[in-house]
């Protein structure tokens, strides 16, 4: 390709409603540009970068034995309600009418209709295990679109769906993805870990998250430093660190005016909020009110809290006037003695002896609270955050803590959608059983972003070389002035492309500083530099993207100095 024929529009300035650097980095390298709130038109130099992410996926798919299809991006309202998504889903759910009022939606994901497909297309054991993939756009409509196409209303997803006649053969194609997806971010060139995840909105038993490891990144990762055990925060089970003490002090009331919070408590009676318990209470399934006890220095895992069954989901915090019917006191005053209601206690909260909590009554807390002795025993479960230092789960070393950008998630469905719309086959004596489910996607978009976000610096992005937009770029100094430099150039051009190297030829007549700010901006892994004075002693400039200083080649060695890669 050369510069002068195709489209490339770098800007300067960072716009200023790019928060995140892959943002920054998108629209200033023209990759991309902004439509309407989360909505982004890929550029040219963006879709090639979305094009070479594709063929990798699509590769390795294939290769796992995966059979690409392309379903419609509209769905009609019938099979969300026959799965009862519907409504369940939520307002991200973007719905419409056509002309004759019947209801339809942008699909953000396609379970419902893969499971269509199968119910109508499967008949027999003996055509399962199958696995079915797309790469298509979806929609979601985000109540805060932000960070460009990280989290964007409108993207694309490469999402597979499997059928199986058991579970034990989805446990086989689960691993297969899993395998397939190391080998899709191994070759994108990608740091990342994989990790055990809440399933969400999707369903299903069991799923795991791939993240491509980034400061910038959402989601915290915690993961063990002595084997491979590694969870999403927000499932990462927290182990209780210690045992209760013996109970040493009295209890006794003390005034706390304008004490709201755990850091003000702490400060207000010199003492550390590890020897503070928080109370929470939130809406309950038997009991309309539930409190949650934690210590002080731990956060609420709400997705751990609302997975209890005594607690109501979606987590729903008490209402003040639900407070105070239960506890006689504002939300900062709340504390677990003389609780008439389910009192459930994390296990470090449990283990608590001598604490101090709130009393019950306005702007003031309880010193010398123990367990047992002072009130009931709690119901003990899992529901915080783990943080740095805690003991693994697996019992072999400690908790570390990484942040992480979420790319890909694998599900074991189970029968959750083929029980609901009765997607069933005929087994081996002839009677009809549901298919067993696995769902499998890749956010295609979200991994250019990603990518940038893990490899860039104070001049542009560095591309992984898999999916640059061009693997190499020629940089001639004075083109258009001189003969040898235009032909040694084009001539390079041409050994490249034989080489099937995908070159840039930047042909058009740029000062010399102009011409490589802008390439290294838009992150271009190789660069040749051709000049009348390198020419005459047979030599070319080489600089990789992240090599601090440019070296020179003889001119034979250019093609091999990538191909040899």
């Amino acid at each position: 390709m050369r510069a002068s024929q195709f489209h490339l529009a770098t800007t300067k300035e960072t716009p200023s409603e790019a928060e995140i650097v892959s943002h920054q980095l998108m629209l200033r390298a023209g990759l991309v540009r902004r439509l309407s709130s989360g909505l982004y038109n890929l550029m040219p130099l963006g879709l090639r970068v979305v094009r070479k992410i594709e063929a990798i996926v699509r590769e390795e798919m294939n290769r796992a034995g995966g059979i690409e299809l392309l379903m419609p991006a509209v769905q009609p309202a019938e099979i969300w309600q026959e799965s009862a998504r519907w409504e369940k889903y939520g307002p991200e759910l973007l719905r419409m009418q056509d002309r004759h009022g019947r209801d339809f939606c942008m699909g953000p994901t396609h379970e419902e209709v893969i499971t269509d497909i199968a119910r109508k297309e499967l008949r027999s054991y003996k055509q399962l295990p199958i696995n079915f993939y797309q790469i298509q756009t979806k929609f979601r409509d985000e109540i805060r679109p932000r960070f460009g196409v990280m989290r964007s209303r409108e993207f694309i997803m490469k999402d597979a769906y499997s059928f199986h006649t058991t579970e034990a053969s989805l446990l086989e194609t689960f691993d297969d993805m899993h395998n397939a997806y190391c080998e899709i971010f191994n070759r994108i060139g990608l740091e990342y870990r994989p990790v055990e995840a809440d399933s969400g909105s999707i369903g299903g038993a069991k799923s795991r998250e791939f993240h491509v490891l980034a400061d910038s990144g959402e989601d915290a990762l915690a993961y063990s430093t002595g084997d491979e055990f590694a969870a999403n925060v927000e499932k990462a089970a927290a182990v209780a660190q210690g045992t209760r003490g013996e109970a040493s002090s009295d209890m006794a009331v003390v005034p706390t005016p304008g004490v709201h919070t755990i850091d003000e408590l702490s400060k207000a009676l010199n003492v550390d909020a590890k020897q503070c318990a928080k109370t929470l209470l939130v809406e309950g399934t038997e009991s309309p009110v539930v409190a949650l006890v934690l210590r002080g220095d731990h956060q609420l895992n709400a997705i751990k809290a609302e997975h209890l069954e005594q607690v109501a989901s979606p987590l729903t915090f008490a209402s003040a006037e639900a407070i105070q019917s239960v506890a006689n006191c504002d939300a900062g005053s709340i504390g677990p003695v003389g609780l008439t209601i389910p009192v459930i206690a994390d296990a470090d909260a449990a283990n608590m002896s001598n604490f101090v909590c709130g009393a019950n009554k306005n702007d003031q807390h309880i010193t010398g609270v123990n367990w047992l002795r002072d009130l009931p025993e709690p119901v003990i479960a899992d529901i915080r955050n783990v943080v740095e230092g805690d003991a693994s789960p697996t019992g072999k070393g400690e908790i570390k803590i990484v942040r992480g950008i979420e790319v890909g998630h694998i599900f074991q469905l189970g029968t959750t959608y083929s029980e609901a719309m009765k997607a069933t086959i005929l087994d081996e004596n002839g009677k009809s059983q549901d298919m067993h489910m696995g769902c499998y996607g890749i956010g295609i978009t979200r991994v250019a972003a990603a990518a940038i976000e893990q490899n860039h610096d104070d001049k542009g992005i560095i591309w992984p070389e898999s999916i640059a937009p061009f693997t190499a770029v020629i940089s001639p100094i004075n083109m258009v002035k001189s003969d040898a430099v235009k032909a040694a150039a084009e001539k390079l051009y041409q050994q490249l492309k034989d080489a099937n190297v995908d070159v840039l030829l930047d042909d058009r007549p740029l000062r010399p500083g102009v011409m490589f700010a802008e390439m290294e901006l838009i992150g271009i892994p190789h660069r040749f530099v051709v000049s009348e004075k390198l020419l005459a002693e047979n030599q070319l400039e080489y600089k990789g993207r992240s090599d601090s200083e440019a070296t020179l080649i003889n001119i034979e060695e250019a093609v091999q100095k990538i191909t040899a890669k």
